[in-house]
């Protein structure tokens, strides 16, 4: 290369910096929209609309929560893989859309190369609830329980490829079991079902099952993330009888694919100030949401492997693409 070339390419690259870092200084000059892939009044539409509550106020534009619910997440996810990379367009990246629809379904993107991580808002880990009258207390027990009696016994989930599914098949091949899945339509008929004795166990968000279980109505007996919830202390993770098991579902920001560096950390920064807030927290935890806030990279690594993860729990639960 001559010196001429390098002086050239060197001036080059100072001009997309300083391009990247004047975009970050001129942005946002309009509405930022949130494109939320489910219908209003569900966990992800209500994260997304307080999250967009606190970020107008951070940013001094308004932040607009938009609804494009259908085909499971994908009209959402298309129109943000299409829309300009400028950051005034970001899904609220629903973990079931990003890591496990694209291994059951034939999807018009691809959930690495046509968006652009910016942070994990917070994780939603599951919880393993049984009938109140299995008399299993925790999962070794359970485990034994059920290895005692093959094809006994079952489990619930709200549909087939759901989270819950997935959570309920993957845990039973690491733990070498032999249940039947009831498919149920739809969350609330499986918890019904539990709490009525119709199956054993369920795999279901903590918002849904933290209520029955303070009832006494069902036992919960694992928590399927990596740490102990602080809503449940007492109840061991699942890992902590096979290492490394962990289902969570997640929420979190994506921009299209292109998107300025500088646009994407500025988000991400936001995030973790708005993190903060005693009234952000509060009300995210409502949503049974453990705040994570993190930055573009570690975000990116959260996805890759809950992608693997969630191929183990499609193999397992022996689905195919559509």
């Amino acid at each position: 290369m001559t010196f001429r070339h390098f002086f050239t390419l060197s001036a080059t690259l100072c001009l997309l910096g300083a391009a990247s870092a004047s975009h970050a200084q001129e942005w946002p000059q309009r509405p930022i929209r949130l494109i939320v892939p489910f219908a209003v009044g569900g966990n992800t539409d209500g994260i997304a609309r307080v999250t967009a509550e606190r970020l107008t106020n951070a940013l001094g534009q308004t932040v607009v929560v938009e609804n494009k619910p259908g085909a499971n997440g994908m009209i959402a996810a298309q129109q943000v893989q299409r829309a300009p990379s400028d950051g005034y367009t970001l899904l609220v990246a629903a973990m079931p859309v990003i890591a496990i629809l694209p291994k059951i379904a034939s999807v018009p993107y691809d959930p690495i190369k046509d968006f652009v991580p910016v942070t994990n808002l917070g994780s939603n880990p599951f919880v393993l609830g049984v009938n109140k009258n299995v008399p299993a207390k925790n999962v070794k027990e359970f485990v034994e329980m059920v290895k005692a009696a093959p094809g006994k016994y079952n489990f619930a989930s709200g549909g087939s490829g759901s989270v819950s599914h997935l959570s309920g098949a993957l845990f039973q091949k690491r733990a070498g079991l032999d249940m039947m899945h009831i498919n149920y339509k739809g969350d609330a008929p499986a918890m019904a079902g539990l709490i009525g004795g119709e199956v054993t166990m369920y795999f279901g968000n903590f918002s849904a099952l933290a209520p029955q279980a303070k009832s006494g109505a069902i036992h919960l007996i694992g928590v399927s993330s990596e740490k102990r919830s602080p809503q449940f202390p007492d109840v061991p993770t699942i890992a902590e009888s096979y290492p490394g098991f962990r289902t969570e579902t997640w929420n979190g920001l994506m921009a299209p694919a292109g998107t300025p560096r500088a646009i994407v950390e500025r988000i991400a920064r936001e995030v973790q100030k708005i993190a903060k807030d005693p009234v952000y927290i509060e009300r995210m935890t409502n949503f049974g949401v453990e705040i994570v806030a993190d930055t573009p990279e570690h975000f990116a690594q959260t996805i890759k492997t809950d992608i693997d993860v969630w191929s183990d729990a499609v193999k397992a639960a022996n689905l195919k693409v559509e």
